[in-house]
């Protein structure tokens, strides 16, 4: 049949072959009591799922290629993980026990109520972390279900469409030969669409009604950059796509091919590429694509998904790892950023409007006591390579001023107590709040560095909620107030002679590279899969050329014709 339909690319891939439809989909649980005397049986036949789940993933592991990329195998590992955690695996049992809920129900209902908690989250990247709960929950229903495993069917050039996917489908797939993949649901930052960037996999997600509308064997084109789902198509566009894959190899190696090589604009203007990362397992990608350094290494992973608190040896030794896994690369390490969106277990501080209220900085300060063992971590793990403090959402000098009070403790208390720690490390601030920006010469002159937050500054600025649909279309990089505050932060790190960088999501966009080149930008910390496409654009442009455009579109911002300069500076 003829198809034509849109949805989300999460990749730059195209990809035609067979349709493959996945019969497995979103299981429906409903509410189910059992006789009381059969709670331990109950309780045992919820264990015994668990295991088994746990026993396929250990399965599906072993069969991964020994030559994969860790960060890939990571996804698996962190599923195994979740396995122990009492969270999924203790809580269930104790609603059996209690209830007398069926396992099925009783997993289902600590499902909600940990989705309910991410779903609640500002930042993209960490709410779409529910996808972990979603995918090791669903592994265990299926389990206790006793469904038919279909990972085993010949799937070797193939394009398969499901509802959703979760991560361990996703990877013995692609080692099974899939050529792409379409899924009903699923977003641009979720486990799935991110491992099939690592993975190379030509992949659309949200083509609502895919399964239903199409059959096996048809013959399917993915486009993964345009988020183009096409079926029945005849042989010019099918030769059309086909030119643009075999294009495809030969840029992929082009862009293999700068791997190494320094980042400077056409005139030789040096410019520093930075990766973002949250997870230890994210070294390796940083190291094998040559990042300049790491500009900011999220740290609220450490938190999430448990009662306690982690405790210093715990920060230390997570920092260490990935310290010394970088071998010699420079790390930002941003302290932790709970509150409002992010709240870990335990946590009862409540506001009616919280991403305003009690967060970051503002809670560290508040709770030093949470504070000074991620301080006193941070201090030991810089003897084993360079490292940089960031301090998020700050928006006043006396939360500065606090901040080195609290790590002038640290270094005395950690030098009284014999430890071994590294004296002086450069402080920096995230330029997240407007209050921030529009005082920037006052903390360029208290702070070692600066790093404008895009995501945040855009929404504060704006007051609109990004992750709103009924509001984000007014989430503008481009407003005239976004460019005048972010002109503002590089000119104060400028005249105080500080480095700025940028490590929002505007900072690895090609559309927004050039302009902020013209403004004088020269760090940009990205995903670490954006970093060689960026490269590539830098060493196209004329610095001197967009600066001189940029300070005569500066001073037309609101006018008429502002948007047509625009489109000169980013096209």
């Amino acid at each position: 049949m003829t198809f034509a339909g849109n949805g989300i690319g999460i990749t730059r891939g195209i990809a035609i072959g067979e349709a493959h439809i996945m019969q497995r989909g979103l299981l429906d649980i409903s509410p189910r009591l059992i006789d009381k005397a059969g709670i331990p049986a109950e309780i045992k036949r919820f264990r015994l799922a668990v295991k088994g789940a746990r026993a396929r993933l250990k399965e599906i592991r072993q069969r991964i290629p020994e030559n994969t990329r860790s960060d890939i195998i990571a996804f698996i590992d962190t599923h195994l993980l979740m396995m122990n955690d009492a969270a999924l695996v203790e809580v269930p049992i104790e609603l059996i026990h209690k209830h007398a809920y069926a396992a099925e129900w009783a997993l289902q209902l600590q499902r909600q109520s940990l989705v309910k908690v991410f779903d609640t989250m500002d930042d993209p990247y960490l709410r779409t972390r529910k996808d972990d709960v979603e995918h090791v929950v669903n592994q265990i229903q299926v389990s206790l279900l006793e469904l038919d495993d279909d990972n085993d069917e010949d799937l070797d050039g193939k394009v398969i469409l499901a509802l959703d996917l979760n991560p361990a489908d996703t990877i013995v797939m692609r080692h099974q030969g899939i050529a792409a993949f379409i899924t009903e649901f699923g977003g641009p930052m979720s486990h799935t669409a991110i491992l099939a960037r690592s993975l190379g996999i030509p992949a659309v997600v949200g083509v609502h009604g895919i399964t239903r509308l199409l059959r096996h064997g048809e013959l399917v084109v993915v486009d993964g950059e345009q988020g183009v789902v096409l079926a029945g198509a005849d042989q010019t566009i099918l030769s059309h796509y086909q030119e643009r894959i075999d294009a495809a190899w030969g840029r992929d190696a082009q862009l293999r091919s700068l791997i190494g090589k320094a980042a400077t604009t056409r005139e030789g203007v040096p410019v520093l590429l930075m990766a973002n990362i949250e997870l230890p397992e994210d070294i390796q990608s940083t190291r094998e694509l040559k990042a300049d350094a790491v500009g900011l290494y999220r740290t609220e992973f450490l938190y999430m998904n448990r009662q306690e608190m982690p405790d210093e040896e715990e920060h230390y030794q997570t920092y260490r790892q990935v310290v010394e896994g970088l071998n010699g690369i420079p790390i930002t390490i941003r302290t932790l950023d709970l509150g409002a969106d992010k709240q870990v277990d335990g946590c009862t501080t409540s506001s009616c409007n919280p991403a305003l209220g009690l967060r970051a900085v503002r809670l560290c300060l508040k709770e030093p006591k949470m504070f000074q063992p991620q301080l006193r971590a941070i201090l030991r793990a810089a003897v084993h390579g360079p490292v940089r403090i960031m301090i998020p959402m700050l928006s006043t000098l006396h939360e500065v001023r606090k901040l080195k009070t609290l790590i002038a403790e640290a270094e005395e208390a950690l030098s009284a107590e014999g430890v071994a720690f590294a004296k002086g490390i450069p402080l920096g601030g995230m330029i997240e709040v407007p209050a921030a920006a529009l005082a920037a010469d006052a903390f360029s002159r208290e702070l070692d560095f600066l790093s404008i937050g895009t995501n945040d500054l855009i929404q504060y600025t704006l007051a609109i909620d990004r992750v709103d649909d009924e509001v984000n279309y007014l989430y503008d990089p481009l407003h005239p107030a976004i460019l005048r505050l972010i002109q503002m932060v590089i000119t104060a790190g400028q005249q105080a002679g500080i480095p700025v960088s940028m490590c929002g999501e505007m900072a690895g966009d090609p559309r927004y590279i050039p302009l902020l080149i013209g403004m004088g930008l020269r760090e940009f910390s990205m995903q670490p899969g954006s970093l060689l496409i960026a490269k590539e654009l830098l060493l196209q442009l004329d610095a001197a050329k967009l600066a001189r455009q940029t300070r005569k579109l500066m001073k037309r911002l609101g006018e008429r014709d502002f948007e047509l300069q625009l489109r000169k500076i980013c096209n």
